[in-house]
């Protein structure tokens, strides 16, 4: 993975910290391809550089290749960009920052979309030594799915929310989706490497990942503080549609049953990852299951933040379908929607990736239960938020004609 193809008998670079290439075209020892006079030497040659260069060469790529240096690199570059996007635009658009944000996390996308696809052999020599040196972890099956998921599903979300700020049209709603998406992936990634196999391993470029969790809270507050949407209703319609009971509201009946059903499938993987002494608990770790056992830590994060947040969220939102005005319901139906698609295919893709370790890996005899179980787990919140934009007269605050005609039918 990530290895340099041979060109022309041209021979490969040092290795990383002294040790032996990662190149199929250098497998030898460094010592066996130094020439007599100490410099690289390939087969049948006698050196291509003039003598002690492998000396002065080998400072220079260990000092490239240092945890610190690749860190500034990234704070440089995603500088540059920022600069670059001022003059370029002339700060027309800079009357909305939000634009900035989402043209430098493009750029991010693009750079995760190159890890992903090089972690899977589709290309290589791009991010080698960034991935080696600075984000080992991004080497698991859960860093290659968030790397996908960043650069697929979120780089087509800035791509709409640069459009529509362009257009000077709202682009409200794709946004809280990208901010469920991005905090869902950015805090289970993080608590899983400060607290997994690979917190050992953490070096300066893991501070690179410190503005995804700064710049969504404050990109967060100035998306819910943009105006909504408001639906053409009258409040004679509002208040009819606020009248009806759950059982003359068929759609909102099962959404309430889906919900009922998630929340406890939450609950049970929760207690499941907290070690349960249950037979169900032990069977479905081991049986159904068993990527939650993995030691990267991040399966057991998620299904903690499944418990502690989502879970809750889920039994507001049955609050939200049973009662009236819950004019806050369609916004974080949003937000969760986003947090719980980007949860469920990391979780559903890693489970099932080659780089996770066999004993890991889901059983072949319970694939298709397992796939289709977080599959329609991940489709519940779609399901809700999508009714909430459907259909949001029932979600609006009560009006003074609402309240009238409620009291005139008491």
């Amino acid at each position: 993975m990530g290895s340099t193809p041979c060109h022309s008998g041209t021979p490969s670079v040092l290795g990383s910290r002294g040790r032996s290439c990662r190149s199929p075209c250098f497998s030898g020892d460094l010592s066996k391809s130094v020439g007599a006079k100490g410099v690289l030497a390939g087969p049948g040659e006698t050196g291509l550089h003039p003598p002690g260069s492998a000396r002065v060469l080998e400072p220079i790529l260990l000092f490239c290749s240092s945890p610190l240096v690749l860190m500034l690199t990234g704070v440089l570059v995603l500088a540059s960009l920022f600069s670059i996007i001022f003059f370029v635009s002339g700060g027309s658009h800079f009357q909305d920052p939000l634009f900035c944000v989402f043209v430098v996390f493009s750029f991010t996308s693009v750079v995760d979309l190159i890890i992903s696809l090089e972690e899977d052999g589709y290309i290589s020599g791009f991010m080698e030594v960034y991935i080696r040196e600075g984000e080992p972890y991004l080497r698991t099956a859960h860093g290659i799915m968030i790397c996908y998921w960043d650069g697929i599903i979120h780089y087509g979300l800035y791509l709409a929310m640069i459009a529509a700020i362009g257009q000077r049209k709202s682009y409200r709603n794709l946004g809280l989706f990208w901010l469920g998406s991005l905090m869902m992936s950015i805090v289970v990634f993080l608590l899983g490497n400060l607290i997994g196999k690979y917190s050992s391993d953490l070096s300066p470029a893991f501070l690179l990942n410190l503005p995804y969790i700064l710049i969504p809270i404050w990109a967060g507050t100035r998306l819910f503080q943009q105006p909504k949407a408001l639906p053409c209703l009258s409040p004679e319609k509002v208040a009819e549609e606020q009248r009806k009971r759950l059982y003359q509201r068929p759609q909102d009946m099962g959404l309430v049953l889906v919900l009922l059903l998630t929340a406890t499938f939450t609950f049970f993987r929760g207690m499941v990852v907290l070690d349960c002494p249950a037979d169900s608990c032990f069977e479905y770790i081991y049986q159904r299951e068993p990527y939650l056992r993995d030691p990267v830590a991040y399966p057991k994060v998620q299904m903690l933040i499944y418990m502690f947040y989502v879970l809750p969220f889920f039994c507001l939102c049955i609050y939200g379908l049973v009662l009236p005005g819950c004019s806050w319901l369609p916004d974080w139906s949003l937000v969760f929607a986003g947090a719980v698609a980007q949860a469920q295919f990391s979780h559903l893709g890693s489970s099932l990736h080659p780089r996770t370790p066999f004993p890991y890996q889901t059983p072949e005899d319970v694939w298709w239960s397992f796939f289709i179980t977080n599959v329609l787990y991940a489709l519940g919140p779609q399901l809700l938020a999508y009714r909430c934009l459907r259909c949001p007269a029932f979600f609006l605050p009560a009006t003074p004609a609402s309240l009238h005609v409620g009291k005139k039918h008491q």
